[in-house]
């Protein structure tokens, strides 16, 4: 693990139940990048990110977070130590409003390793990256439309201050509008320094927010590169990507 390198996995295997999802997989989220996940449906990036959340009851393989070994902590000891996560289904609290919906997510400033000041996010602070979510502090997270849970769901995870964020999915089932909404908000990320690993399916969305790709077929990794050269990979997009 080098010093730009936040997160990696090396010999990632995971299980649900007894079925093997992953096979070895190995790969690195360095600082102030995007890496997107890519795959067809099933393929295993959800479980991807589970597993190196700590998510899953069966995992194998070394996760290394800040220069600290991971692979037996549990979820809440990781997001401790600044790694978020965004599910792909949401999970807002329904009866509680956009504010306390944010309260929940709430950690103490950070420092980067080097001693620098991490980003540090406020109510404010994200309600400037998500006006939607401005307009209604007081609204009940079970009133709000998809799209609007799915920022809800971000500002919540980035107000632990996070160094990476896992974020699955987010283009997915959301208006077009809130997509661009989305990407603008990922590439605001990145310059704040904040790195990012997106599983994601939408490779026009990719394109627009990723630095590199990995890219899943049933569970072990078959490619990676930059974005630009997976964007001109005719063969590869065709094999593993087309639907």
């Amino acid at each position: 693990m080098n010093d730009t390198t936040l997160l990696e996995a090396k010999g990632l295997n995971a299980w649900y139940g007894a079925a093997q999802i992953l096979f070895d997989v190995d790969l690195q989220v360095n600082r102030g990048e995007v890496v997107a996940l890519m795959g067809r449906n099933g393929a295993g990036k959800s479980t991807t990110l589970k597993a190196l959340m700590g998510l899953l009851a069966k995992r194998k393989g070394t996760i290394g977070f800040l220069g600290k070994d991971v692979s037996k902590a549990e979820p809440h000891d990781v997001a401790r130590l600044g790694l978020g996560y965004v599910p792909e289904d949401r999970r807002v609290f329904a009866d509680l409003t956009v504010m306390e919906n944010l309260e929940v997510g709430k950690q103490p400033a950070r420092d980067w390793p080097d001693g620098s000041a991490a980003p540090l996010w406020t109510p404010e602070r994200l309600f400037k990256l998500f006006p939607n979510l401005g307009e209604m502090p007081d609204r009940p997270g079970g009133r709000m439309s998809g799209g609007e849970q799915q920022m809800l769901t971000v500002a919540r995870t980035l107000m632990g201050n996070p160094f990476v964020v896992l974020l699955d999915e987010p283009s997915e089932g959301v208006a077009p509008v809130i997509v661009e909404q989305m990407a603008q908000m990922i590439l605001e990320l990145k310059a704040q320094g904040v790195s990012i690993l997106l599983s994601e399916q939408n490779m026009h969305f990719a394109e627009l927010v990723s630095d590199r790709a990995y890219v899943l077929e049933k569970g072990q990794i078959r490619y990676q590169a930059s974005m630009a050269e997976l964007s001109v990979n005719e063969e590869v997009r065709r094999a593993y990507l087309s639907v």
